[in-house]
Formats: C-alpha cells, structure tokens, sequence
C-alpha cells in the first residue's frame, strides 16, 4: 500500500509539474505574440533619423549637433506638412543627395574634413523618450547618417511622426504630434508609448525586454 501511495504521490507531483511547464510554455507564446504584433504596428508606423558623431570628443559631439541642426532645417523646409511615414521616406529618399551636401558642407565650414555617409533602412534602436513619449527598443526605419568614423555617441529622433522639430525638454509632446500617432496606432499601442500605470508600464517592459534580447541576438 506505501509504494502504492508514494507511486501515486510521484505521479501527481510530475503532473503537477508538466501543467506549470505547460503554462509556462503558453505564457512565453502569448508574451511573445502580443510583443510581435505591438512592435510590428509601432514600428510600422515610425521612421527616424539617427546621427553618429566621429567621437566622444567634446568637439565631434558638438559638430554633430550641429549637423543635425542643420540637417533637420532643411528637411523641415520641404516637408509641407507630410502626412504619413510613406512621404517622409519618399522625400528622404529624393533628397538624400541634398541632405548629404548639406551635412559635408557644414563639418568643412566648421574646420573638419569627415566623410559623412547617408543611408535609409531598418536599424536597431534602444528605448527612447521624448518628452511624454516612449518608443521601446526595436528595429525601426530611419535615416542615418554617420560623420567620420562614426565612433561616437548616437542621437536621435522621430521623423514621422514629428518630432524631431519640437522642443522635448519641456516634457509634453504637441497634441498635432501625438494625433498622429494615434491615428497609425490602434489604442493600446497609444497608451503603450503614452501612459504610466502600472499595467501599461508592465506591458512596455514586456515589449522591451524581448525587443532587447532580439537586438542581441541579431547584432551577435
């Protein structure tokens, strides 16, 4: 009867285990799934623009600011008001010529002579704030543009939607701007980049934490 109960008592404790197994194994797949579907609409919806200065030098971080500057100037004469993330790449790609003129001229009228070199594709990005706003980690569209050896510190900003052209110290992004995201967005993929609570913010790290472990993987 002993070996009968303890036989019986194994049984239930592999059973036990093999339906948290199983539980697990489901919990990874639906984590998985919601973060493939959320980050596949975000970064749909999103393209970037991305500087790399030559160095940490103080003197190559301050040129590359003032790349971007100028860069960003230019790009927002001939936006018009663009509208959608097709556009902003349609436009980049048409003046991308012009955007590097514009880039290699101002590092010379600065005293520099670093190459600058332009390229539009699919790069990965870390977690970034603007303002009231938060992109998690993943592959995003953008145009980046590498000055030198492109050995230091990266910037960084959203094309589309804009704002690269709005002013993120004060903490809150213009209502245009976030409209929208919102209409590329469905809701919970707002509230994801918007909110604070605790649900949101659990569900943003969940997004992170595998955007993060894709980024390393790919990058290995």
């Amino acid at each position: 009867m002993k070996k009968v109960l303890n036989f019986i008592s194994i049984s239930n404790i592999k059973c036990l285990v093999l339906l948290l197994l199983l539980l697990f194994v489901y919990t990874f797949i639906c984590a998985f799934s919601y973060v493939n579907a959320v980050s596949t609409d975000i970064q749909d919806s999103v393209f970037r623009l991305h500087v790399i200065a030559n160095s940490d030098s103080k003197e190559d971080q301050n040129l590359k600011y003032i790349v971007r500057d100028k860069v960003l100037e230019y790009i927002n004469s001939v936006s018009n008001d663009l509208d959608s993330k097709e556009d902003v790449i349609n436009l980049a790609n048409e003046n991308i010529d012009e955007i590097q003129k514009i880039a290699e001229k101002t590092i010379q009228e600065n005293g520099y002579n670093y190459s600058v070199k332009l390229n539009i594709g699919n790069f990965a990005f870390p977690t970034k704030t603007y303002g009231d706003i938060s992109f998690p980690a993943g592959f995003y569209d953008a145009l980046k543009i590498e000055i030198g050896e492109a050995k230091g510190q990266n910037w960084w900003c959203v094309m589309f939607p804009p704002l690269c052209f709005v002013d993120v110290t004060s903490g809150i992004v213009p209502e245009e701007s976030k409209q929208i995201i919102k209409e590329n967005l469905s809701d919970e993929e707002y509230d994801l980049l918007s909110e604070n609570n605790n649900e949101i913010s659990f569900k943003f790290k969940i997004v992170e934490m595998f955007q993060n472990i894709g980024i390393k993987l790919a990058q290995s």
